[in-house]
């Protein structure tokens, strides 16, 4: 498993950038996705060797400067950038910012209440590991007839990757699938030891579905977006979802689930009853 998470994130970033998103000519020969690398280092002011070194992993700690330089090249939003500096950062042996600390199993009263207060809409709090830590009533009605919420704690990582009901619970799921990879590199990754032992476990559990995408994804898992679910009581929904990070102390996060279109409007309503529910937490 490749440990060069620098490289291919600005790899998959350059080749995801179209030429004339930059003011470079497409023209009609171009054999590489995105720009060329000798387009990057004219753009960003380096060598197209020190570009192909850094996409190779043979040199893991640019500077600042030249990370901003790149940075501006690529045209990364903020979150991406600061994705970037960490990635040079944990590019050191045993580098994490946590140290250590094991995933965040406890929530807060107030994040409790807050829960409460957002009842019946699907809601859901997760660690780092995607723990599945506490719910809405109206996430369970949605999400328990579907397995979700299964195993102490629930893991929706581990779902997607080992459960057999999964594919058919997420129509898209390649890209579900994606996202939950995605989700999981976003910290420090395989220097974290929780995060490379759920790792370790999926590469043997689900194979190159899981142990492919660690190898050509990088990490930043969109914050928001669109999401289907075959519901066995409400047939197919439309969710769009706002996922909401709480501090670095909690190391938890929100994510909210509400009605993509009318037909899932009319089919949650049915499902939660538009009446608030007991809220659920998993104990210790």
């Amino acid at each position: 498993m490749s440990d060069n998470e620098l490289g291919l994130f600005l790899r998959v970033r350059r080749e995801g950038l179209a030429p004339g998103e930059v003011g470079l000519p497409t023209g009609t020969r171009r054999r590489t996705p995105g720009l060329r690398r000798s387009e990057l280092a004219m753009l960003a002011g380096v060598s197209v060797e020190y570009v192909t070194r850094l996409e190779q992993g043979r040199d893991r700690r640019p500077s600042p400067q030249v990370l901003s330089a790149l940075a501006d090249a690529l045209r990364l939003t903020a979150n991406e950038r600061i994705h970037l500096h960490r990635l040079t950062k944990g590019a050191a042996p045993g580098f994490s910012c946590l140290a250590g600390a094991p995933p965040a199993r406890t929530v807060r009263a107030s994040v409790l209440a807050l829960l409460d207060r957002l009842e019946p809409v699907p809601a859901l709090l997760l660690n780092r590991l995607s723990d599945v830590l506490a719910w809405t009533s109206g996430y369970e009605r949605l999400a328990g007839p579907l397995g979700l919420l299964e195993g102490t704690p629930p893991n929706l990582t581990r779902f997607v990757f080992s459960d057999d009901r999964a594919r058919t619970v997420y129509p898209d799921w390649d890209l579900v699938a994606d996202q939950r990879v995605a989700a999981l590199k976003q910290g420090p990754f395989r220097a974290d030891p929780h995060v490379a032992a759920l790792a370790d476990e999926l590469t043997v559990t689900a194979g190159t579905a899981f142990a492919g995408r660690v190898e050509r994804l990088p990490g930043l898992p969109r914050s928001n977006g669109v999401e289907r679910l075959a519901h066995p009581g409400a047939g197919e929904l439309r969710l769009a979802y706002e996922t909401l990070d709480l501090t670095a102390d909690d190391d938890q996060r929100l994510v909210v689930h509400l009605p993509a279109d009318d037909a899932t409007s009319a089919a949650l309503d049915r499902l939660t009853g538009r009446r608030p529910g007991a809220l659920r937490a998993v104990s210790g």
